[in-house]
């Protein structure tokens, strides 16, 4: 077993960076400004660090803070067009039924809006023209559907509009706050788009998308004839499409051949499309109204790093940009279109400036069976040479990253780097560039970090997706073996320190890579990651019925399939598990049981294997509270250091985290 450098700055090496700035709360993140324009909403810790949402009044320096949340925190909020009224969502320990609470900004009253025990609200549409309603989904008659309701901002009455048949999964509303656009899921595991011209009227089917394609209804112009729809039919990536709602004829707004379109930029009264973005390495936009292209050339100026806008007040004069490095927080500024001033607000994190962060570089190579795959990868501060940056030097065949130089510290003599395979979550997602304080965490401490997005990943167009279809356990993993041997014969990583980590997707790929090829890694760390998909299936939450047609397509149909997904559990093959494993669960996880978890650690011990197993009392689907987060990091710190020798800091105490070792 590698001997782990435990932190001493006699040892000469880049300082050490606490555990408390990576995965303690911001200091302030998401402001937004209020459709008249007066104030700016943010989130922040108050004094017992919970995070709030405050309040500051635009040109002033009068912060106060709006809620008192006791104890998990507020993470998300939306201004309405209700004068000073806001909305936060709020579930309870992780459950995910979230609530929308109203509160008033002048006198600070909190409503529940949705008290419904057991019921998941979500926000279907707010329109300025009706200021003082939302709609809102609700699976109040039924868990496995959300109908749409009208929810009034001044009474709080719910009242029914528009009942779901059971298959449908998103709608979208004209600027009147009437829904005329449905998207269906199918049996077979395609969806269809169903489109009315009023209310009350029946639906018409006016697009269907096999189960190979992907698409959705974005939103109808101001006139209610144009549905703004983005769809891969016909092509390979998901393009932007407008189309009559008379004819349902297409017109080509934007696209790529290869990449999705991912960001749509709408004006909030006019409803007219002026910017879309395409993700690739890094964010990329693409400007169609002359109206804003003078501010996204001015805003682009203002520094370095992607950004992305958020729409202000309903003149349409002030927005709120951030910022994203990838080697610091995140910056925000509000700029001003009259002006063209950007005013700095403040960063998300200003105790991460000026310490030894390292870039992430975006990487890309060739697959086994020939698919180009792409990622990034970070190497600690001691291999980051100023005058020299990955794109400067020469590249290896099959890869935008060349050769290596090896640094002191954080290597042995003649040997690769320790090195972490993080995969993400998902897996209909994909990783990205910019800050992230789990690939800093691991940097710092003396790792390689590489984040693959293997087949199945979003963003790359349909042909990539779909490459993912049944595939858990199969060429999605060996996508990620490929991704190693790729850093190995690089001489970045040491073929025998080795770790694999990851949440959720990330968290089934770990406990894979210990079962299916327990020869690559050295240990692995498992957070909040099913171990047996048949029981995954079993227990999704209600309301994710009309996507399980979807699910089965992609992974498996459990009436005929259930041998083959047996074959691609991790769970019946825990005799193969030879190598540590640490996993961390939430105990309200409503997406993977705690189940998943326990069954898996139980079969562990039963026959002598390695695992150690802390479960969080009060959390999810991962680790919303500061405390949780920091405790588990600091054990899988040490985990890390012990089985594959890099630097960690002795764990200390963490007052209110909840963690049962099990």
């Amino acid at each position: 077993m590698p001997t782990p450098t435990v932190d001493s700055p006699s040892k000469g090496l880049w300082p050490l960076l606490p555990r408390d700035v990576l995965f303690g709360n911001p200091e302030r993140i998401s402001p937004e400004v209020s459709p008249d324009g007066r104030y700016l909403g943010y989130i922040a810790p108050d004094t017992k660090n919970v995070l709030q949402v405050w309040l500051r009044t635009i040109g002033k320096n009068d912060d106060r803070v709006l809620t008192q949340d006791p104890k998990r925190g507020i993470r998300s909020f939306f201004w309405t067009y209700q004068p000073s009224v806001l909305v936060y969502l709020q579930d309870s320990d992780g459950d995910e039924n979230f609530h929308f609470y109203a509160v008033d900004v002048q006198s600070q009253q909190v409503r529940d809006l949705t008290p419904f025990a057991g019921v998941r609200a979500q926000l279907v549409a707010i329109e300025p023209d009706v200021p003082d309603q939302l709609l809102v989904g609700l699976n109040r008659q039924d868990p496995r559907k959300h109908d749409v309701y009208r929810l009034h901002l001044k009474t709080g009455e719910t009242v029914l509009v528009t009942e779901n048949p059971g298959n449908v999964i998103g709608w979208a509303a004209d600027a009147a706050l009437t829904i005329r656009a449905a998207l269906a899921a199918r049996p077979d595991g395609g969806h269809e788009l169903w489109l009315r011209q009023a209310a009350g009227d029946p639906w018409k089917t006016v697009l269907a998308w096999d189960p190979d394609d992907q698409g959705a209804p974005i939103d109808f112009s101001k006139d209610g004839k144009t549905l703004y729809v983005l769809g891969s039919h016909n092509a390979n990536a998901q393009r932007l499409l407008a189309m009559d709602t008379a004819t349902g004829r297409e017109t080509v707004i934007a696209e790529d051949s290869e990449y999705d379109v991912g960001g749509v930029f709408i004006h909030p009264t006019r409803r007219v499309i002026q910017a879309v973005s395409f993700y690739k390495d890094k964010l990329e936009w693409t400007v169609l109204d002359p109206a804003v292209a003078e501010d996204f050339k001015t805003i682009e100026r203002v520094r370095p790093g992607e950004f992305h806008i958020s729409r202000g007040d309903l003149d349409d004069r002030l927005w709120v940009v951030s910022y994203v490095v990838d080697d610091g927080p995140v910056y925000y500024y509000l700029y001003d279109r009259t002006t063209k001033n950007s005013e700095f607000l403040f960063s998300q994190r200003p105790s991460l400036e000026n310490l030894p962060l390292v870039p992430i570089q975006p990487i890309s190579f060739s697959s086994r069976d020939g698919l180009t795959l792409h990622g990034y990868l970070t190497v600690p501060p001691d291999l980051i040479r100023p005058s020299a940056t990955f794109s400067q030097r020469e590249k290896a065949p099959g890869s935008d990253v060349g050769p290596l130089p090896m640094g002191e510290g954080a290597r042995r003599a003649g040997e690769g780097l320790p090195t972490v395979l993080l995969v993400h979550g998902g897996p209909w997602a994909r990783d990205r560039w910019g800050f992230n304080p789990m690939v800093q965490w691991l940097a710092n401490r003396g790792y390689a970090v590489l984040q693959i997005n293997y087949r199945g990943s979003t963003g790359y167009g349909k042909k990539f997706l779909n490459a993912g279809n049944r595939e858990w356990a199969g060429k999605m993993h060996d996508d990620l073996i490929d991704g190693v041997q790729w850093l190995i014969g690089r001489g970045i990583a040491d073929p025998k320190r080795i770790a694999i980590m990851g949440g959720s997707y990330g968290g089934y790929a770990t406990l894979v890579g210990l079962t299916f090829t327990p020869e690559v890694f050295a240990c692995g760390v498992d957070i909040v990651g099913p171990s047996n998909i048949i029981s995954l299936v079993k227990t999704i939450p209600p309301y994710w019925e009309p996507m399980k047609a979807t699910f089965a397509r992609r992974v498996g149909v459990l009436e005929r399939d259930e041998e083959f997904m047996k074959s691609r559990s991790p769970l019946f093959f825990v005799d193969r598990i030879v190598r540590p494993l640490l996993i961390g669960q939430g105990a309200h996880d409503p997406r993977v049981k705690q189940a998943e978890s326990d069954q898996i650690v139980e079969a562990l011990r039963k026959r002598g294997k390695p695992v150690e197993y802390l479960v969080y009392a009060d959390e999810g689907h991962g680790f919303a509270r500061p405390q949780n987060r920091t405790h588990f990091y600091a054990k899988a710190e040490e985990f890390l250091a012990h089985h594959i020798g890099g630097r960690f800091e002795p764990i200390k105490e963490i007052p209110g985290h909840t963690a049962q070792v099990r």
